[in-house]
């Protein structure tokens, strides 16, 4: 199962366990195939910098090179302006390049979309369940 996961789902699963921690559990497992272009790897070095340093207590549960490296990186190809947050327009258009299913997200802004072409876009409980639908 192809998807692209946003980095609000990656920081959360680092930091705080929980249901995103399970899908990059999956991730980490080769269950699924997560695809990222060089600027959302980026996007996520970089909200993982700021939260360490806003957090400094809080230890990271997940290595983020680990999962950096579970990735399927591709070139962005497809220029996509649908989002009302320009920047989550990254993901879809990642999406549309890796030929995935899902978008994983906890964003606002991508989650009113619902779906955009054959892509469609779930919360992170919303995901867990269709892929336990799937392995089924």
């Amino acid at each position: 199962m192809r998807i692209v996961i946003d980095t609000n789902v990656i920081a959360s699963a680092i930091f705080f366990g929980g249901a995103p921690r399970e899908v990059v559990s999956l991730l980490m497992k080769n269950s699924l195939q997560a695809y990222a272009t060089k600027e959302i790897l980026d996007e996520y070095k970089e909200t993982f910098e700021y939260l360490v340093s806003k957090y400094p207590a809080k230890p990271a549960g997940m290595p983020l090179a680990q999962i950096l490296n579970a990735c399927q990186v591709i070139e962005k190809q497809s220029d996509v302006r649908i989002c009302r947050d320009p920047a989550d327009n990254k993901f879809i258009g990642c999406a549309l390049d890796a030929k995935a299913m899902y978008i994983v997200s906890g964003d606002k802004d991508l989650l009113v979309l619902q779906r955009y072409k054959d892509i469609d876009i779930v919360t992170v409980r919303d995901f867990l369940e269709k892929f336990s639908e799937f392995e089924s």
